[in-house]
């Protein structure tokens, strides 16, 4: 299956999804009180999609009363989600008041092997609260106006640009930078690519100069974008976005056929009980459901989508298929790669 098929694909699955409703957990048990030391683990440093994603449940749980005490952030980078995703499973299974932010990043991790021995069907997911789409940036003094002339560039020279992104190769920022090359008719393998532990070192990295272009998520950049730090070329959705960013042009609207749609929300231990999850899932729920919510979301630069429960877990594995199929096309599925016989 080719990228553009992909790209289309996951976009349909978002848009099916959306449709449906937000969903309900599909378990019984007993109501509870909720979680007595609430915790979102970021599993990043700070500054990047994942702490976004954090403080939007913890503005908006607290904000609307749903959580009895203040909910802490904690960061845990390592391996663009691994380290997280592996802890919550082997360590804090049962763990009630914990819940670990993801993005199709982390699932396009999982779809890989890089997670190690575990899959989606290891932790339970409860609730995807939001959408964020890929950008390229490059700083406002950049040679670069528009996307068509950093093509240009990396066609007269492949390692003329330097991209750098919060994650290694196979993660999505390189995805995008690896898209961005075929689209300028090179092989992808021949770019220069910096990875950091997150969107935040990214940034940083960017501003300094030691990059000269950055891939990473829309939501990530909106501060810089409105103080004028850096120039985004493109931003990868299907439409133009609204304000702040209704100035940016879409890589389509630049005559180049892509997007990369990012859904961010949250999971927990696989040993959670019933009850616990079924607490998380209907918070949100009830949270997705309030007239203030949307200001909040759009605050930090997300755009609608609510999932909960149920709903999600179909989403989730209709995805891993498309992420798998996609790793695939570039080579990249690890899990494959070492399985006996391959």
């Amino acid at each position: 299956m080719g990228y553009r098929n992909l790209s289309t694909a996951i976009m349909c699955t978002l848009l099916v999804a959306c449709g449906a409703g937000s969903g309900g957990s599909g378990v019984d048990g007993e109501a509870n009180a909720g979680p007595a030391r609430p915790e979102c683990i970021a599993p990043s440093r700070p500054g990047g999609g994942f702490d976004l994603t954090c403080k939007l449940a913890q503005k908006g749980l607290m904000d609307m009363k749903l959580l009895s005490s203040p909910m802490r952030v904690t960061y845990q980078p390592g391996g663009i989600g691994a380290v997280s995703f592996n802890t919550i499973i082997a360590q804090r299974g049962s763990d009630k008041d914990v819940i670990v932010a993801f993005s199709g990043g982390s699932l396009l991790n999982i779809a890989q092997g890089k997670f190690g021995r575990y899959t989606e069907e290891d932790v339970r997911w409860v609730a995807a609260v939001g959408l964020d789409y890929g950008m390229l940036a490059v700083r406002s003094d950049s040679p670069y106006q528009t996307l068509g002339d950093l093509i240009e560039a990396l066609q007269k020279d492949p390692t003329a640009v330097v991209f750098g992104a919060g994650g290694t190769v196979g993660s999505q920022d390189w995805m995008k930078s690896a898209i961005i090359a075929q689209a300028a008719g090179i092989d992808y393998r021949a770019m220069r690519y910096v990875p950091f532990e997150g969107g935040g070192e990214a940034q940083t990295a960017l501003l300094g100069g030691h990059i000269q272009a950055y891939s990473g998520d829309i939501s990530e950049i909106r501060g810089m974008h409105e103080s004028k730090k850096l120039r985004v070329l493109a931003v990868m959705s299907d439409e133009r976005l609204a304000a702040p960013y209704a100035d940016v042009q879409t890589a389509k609207e630049q005559g180049y056929d892509f997007s990369w749609p990012i859904m961010r929300g949250f999971y927990v231990g696989p040993d959670v009980s019933d009850a616990d999850y079924r607490w998380w899932v209907d918070s949100f729920a009830t949270m997705m459901a309030d007239s203030r919510f949307e200001d909040m979301r759009r605050e930090l630069g997300m755009f609608p989508y609510s999932k909960t429960g149920a709903a999600l877990d179909v989403v989730i594995r209709e995805r891993m298929q498309i992420y798998r199929d996609l790793a695939d096309s570039f080579g990249l599925n690890i899990a494959a790669a070492e399985s006996p016989g391959s």
